[in-house]
């Protein structure tokens, strides 16, 4: 991908949209039959898959812990979902994003209710733009609603980052490659309780400051939306489906 001769163009980004705006965002859950709760997700260009399968009985079963759940996230992007087409298989990029995914759930899914249990939470990127992670936490957190699991709250999640010298919202493929920086956070929105900050580059104390402010307001959209697709889903009666 050729870097753009601007990033910015009259306080206007590369798709059109202002520094503030969040990409167009479609959620839909409970896609999957046969997963106890799935999630699909398209955010800009990104489109992920989230199913979930739990709590269920643990196995090999020296994994299980006489306290509490296990919770194992699993993200992959498929080999078609970028432009390059990518080597099938886990990787070291999928490992870690896998390892954050899961310690951004940790603090807020209930998992001492079910004790030598596991709950599995696969995420799958089937279109890539920037940002996966936060779309699949989206997804995930969705699916993870969609299953009964219990939780403190749905985890919402976005990246800012800056962008010739703006802070800008929701990043798309061009801005997280040629940007100056790539934040993305996850949180729950009501509580204002931040679950996963990361930060490719560097922003000075009151660039941070603004730019984690215009991440909470994305997350508190994006959360509007998780619900407003739980809600489509149970307010639809059986034989209407």
């Amino acid at each position: 991908m050729e870097k753009p001769e601007k990033l910015m163009v009259d306080g206007k980004r590369l798709d059109g949209r202002g520094p503030e705006e969040l990409r167009p965002l479609k959620i839909q859950a409970g896609v999957l039959k046969r997963a106890d709760g799935s999630a699909y997700i398209e955010m800009g260009n990104n489109k992920v898959l989230a199913a979930v399968y739990g709590p269920r009985e643990l196995h090999p079963r020296h994994l299980q812990q006489p306290d509490t759940a296990v919770l194992r996230c699993k993200y992959n992007m498929a080999p078609f979902s970028v432009d390059d087409r990518k080597r099938p298989g886990p990787d070291r990029r999928s490992v870690e994003i896998s390892k954050v995914i899961r310690e951004a759930f940790e603090p807020v899914v209930f998992t001492k209710l079910y004790p030598r249990s596991g709950i599995d939470v696969f995420m799958e990127v089937l279109q890539a733009d920037a940002g996966t992670r936060t779309a699949a936490i989206n997804a995930a957190a969705v699916a993870l609603a969609d299953a009964g699991i219990p939780m403190r709250d749905l985890v919402s999640a976005v990246s800012v980052g800056k962008v010739e010298g703006t802070i800008v919202l929701d990043l798309i493929k061009e801005e997280d490659q040629y940007g100056t920086t790539d934040m993305p956070v996850a949180m729950l929105p009501r509580k204002k309780v931040i679950t996963l900050l990361q930060m490719d580059g560097h922003l000075t104390q009151d660039e941070f400051e603004r730019a984690l402010a215009l991440a909470m307001r994305g997350c508190e959209q994006i959360y509007e939306a998780q619900k407003a697709a739980l809600k489509a889903k149970y307010a639809t009666k059986p034989e209407e489906e």
